[in-house]
């Protein structure tokens, strides 16, 4: 039976049997589920192992959550908007001039953080030991011709994100993300997460585990077709195979996890996540992130349609994911940002949570998976 650790306040039990629950269908190998409920930590557990040695899965334990990371970066960015420091209906190039080549001179910051850029990936990326030096992917983003007609559609834009994201709160802060991020989030809520992760925390990481999910060949074929390597998918989803989940997974390497990657690498727990999105809905511990004029603001739905690289149709605000049947949140004003293979990271304005899920087993999808559902489903429960 699985060891699990932590605490669970009462009336909150139903979410400890979910997250048990998970190892017992088979699907869980080490894993952690925090949520904060009215501005206060109720429920934070941690269970099973880190890695191949039998390495605890514990409240040291930190994790990668590949694009959970992009609802971080988002909060950062509402963040700059609150205090004027940012207009969202700005042109991009008003402060980053080199962005306005080909094409590209009037596209607002709006439409570079809702997937609306074209940007989806580069052509011709550096090799990744450059990318990992941000300067020369950064550079070549601002280069990049559309990928499609600026007409308003959009497209997820995997890894890309976080790099426009991150650079946009450099032009105008004159700080890279990670570092801005350490001083007006993580240390003001007493809480780890790292765009950047320090080399001397590398042996905290629990390495992800690609997906053991047996796939049927004529699902694999049809998945092939929609994100393949030479689909709008497949490039966005690996910078046109600079990347890669599959074999030895790229986002297991110490050079990768001490990258400013904040699209897609993200390093943190599962106690973080929910105290940083319990902020941006109330107070925690005095810390309040967002107020309700900025929230709405930016996570009021600007998207709407097929997602040109995920071909389903996904609804997006100001980097923030939002409801749109497939990603597990509890409620239709829920916002935040879910990682490939499972991990979820959101806060609902109407029910008063924060929610953070982390994990080292990949799942097959690439917006929650059924763990989270059923740890989702039992939050509603017990705080509606």
């Amino acid at each position: 039976m699985v060891e699990i650790s932590g605490f669970v306040e009462d009336g909150y039990g139903a979410i400890a049997d979910a997250f048990r629950a998970n190892w017992e269908l088979g699907e869980e190998v080490g894993a952690g589920f925090s949520l904060v409920h009215d501005g206060k930590l109720v429920v934070d557990l941690t269970g099973g192992t880190a890695d191949d040695r039998g390495r605890v899965y514990d409240a040291e334990t930190l994790q990668l959550v590949f694009s959970s990371t992009k609802g971080v970066a988002a909060i950062c960015l509402a963040m700059l908007v609150q205090v004027g420091e940012l207009d969202y209906d700005a042109p991009v190039s008003s402060i980053w001039p080199e962005f306005g080549a080909v094409g590209k001179a009037d596209l607002p910051i709006s439409w570079a953080i809702s997937h609306r850029a074209g940007l989806a990936s580069v052509d011709n990326p550096p090799p990744l030991e450059e990318i990992l030096a941000v300067t020369p992917i950064v550079e070549a983003i601002a280069a990049q011709v559309p990928l499609w007609e600026l007409d308003g559609s959009h497209g997820y834009h995997a890894i890309t994100y976080g790099w426009i994201a991150a650079e946009i709160l450099r032009r105008v802060t004159g700080i890279r993300m990670n570092d801005w991020l350490q001083t007006n989030v993580v240390e003001p809520l007493g809480v780890e997460f790292h765009m950047g992760l320090p080399e001397s925390e590398h042996a905290r990481v629990a390495p992800i585990r690609n997906s053991s999910s047996s796939i049927d060949p004529e699902r694999f074929a049809l998945m092939m077709s929609l994100i393949g390597p030479e689909t709008m998918g497949g490039r966005a989803l690996s910078l046109d195979g600079r990347f890669s989940f599959a074999g030895e997974n790229t986002f297991n390497r110490g050079d990768v996890w001490s990258s400013e990657i904040p699209g897609a690498a993200g390093i943190t727990n599962a106690r973080s996540l929910a105290t940083i999105y319990g902020a941006t809905v109330g107070e925690v511990g005095g810390v309040r992130l967002l107020d309700d004029a900025t929230r709405e603001l930016a996570t009021t739905p600007v998207t709407s349609g097929p997602d040109k690289s995920l071909v389903m149709e996904t609804k997006f605000g100001m980097g923030f994911m939002l409801p749109d049947g497939v990603v597990p949140f509890a409620g239709p004003r829920s916002f935040g940002h879910p990682g490939a293979g499972g991990s979820l990271g959101y806060a609902d304005p109407d029910l008063g949570i924060g929610y953070g899920y982390v994990m080292n087993q990949m799942a097959s999808g690439l917006l929650g998976d059924l763990r989270t559902t059923r740890l989702t489903e039992a939050v509603v429960n017990c705080v509606s």
